[in-house]
């Protein structure tokens, strides 16, 4: 008896009589704004998801790790279980980067605590940072890189030291960077060199 399964990994697959490339796993990038949760549904608010295009929201997509409502930039969707393990387990200690604006002026010796590891307000002390002070003054800016993902953890590293996050942007995961040609709210499909460095962040 023939088998006339279907394995899409060795089929060749047409549309109006022209060959579609087969991909099992997909690799979008996100430019989030402000507004939005981090999670695929939501009853009561807008959710990331619904920025995406429709041909994608059907792929099984997930983000990887989450931007709080009023945090902007960089967001992973994919449907890469073990990469999307890999980039959030702890053990891995991917970088993430953010910019940030905070109110008052950020001082060397809280640029030091950054820098060694903060205690936070529950006792927790965070691995040690890279901190680059890009503007001192009643709003400073400060580009931070942390090597792990507690809840809210910028925003009360910074607390921490006396100082208020008032705008936030993730600008890198591992070795992904957000595109500085997506507008806010704009996604894109990563290329096979984006996605072959971030499998090696």
């Amino acid at each position: 008896k023939a088998d006339h399964g279907v394995f899409p990994e060795q089929a060749l697959v047409a549309v109006d009589g022209q060959p579609v490339e087969y991909k099992k796993f997909f690799y979008i990038m996100l430019n989030k704004p402000k507004g939005y949760l981090s999670a695929t549904k939501d009853r009561n608010a807008p959710t990331v998801l619904d920025l995406l295009p429709e041909k994608w929201r059907v792929r099984d997509l997930a983000p990887v790790g989450r931007l709080d409502k009023d945090t902007e930039g960089l967001l992973l969707f994919t449907n890469d279980g073990p990469l999307s393990h890999r980039l959030l387990a702890p053990r891995f200690r991917v970088a993430k980067t953010y910019f940030l604006r905070v109110e008052g002026e950020i001082t060397l010796p809280d640029l030091k605590t950054l820098e060694e590891g903060v205690i936070l307000e529950d006792g927790y002390r965070t691995l040690p940072a890279k901190v680059r002070l890009l503007r001192a003054g009643e709003i400073s800016e400060l580009e931070l890189t942390i090597y792990e993902g507690k809840f809210h953890q910028v925003k009360r590293m910074l607390k921490a030291v006396g100082k208020e996050v008032v705008y936030l942007q993730r600008k890198s995961m591992g070795a992904l960077t957000l595109d500085p040609g997506l507008a806010l709210g704009e996604s894109r499909e990563l290329s096979a060199e984006e996605i072959q460095r971030l499998k090696s962040s």
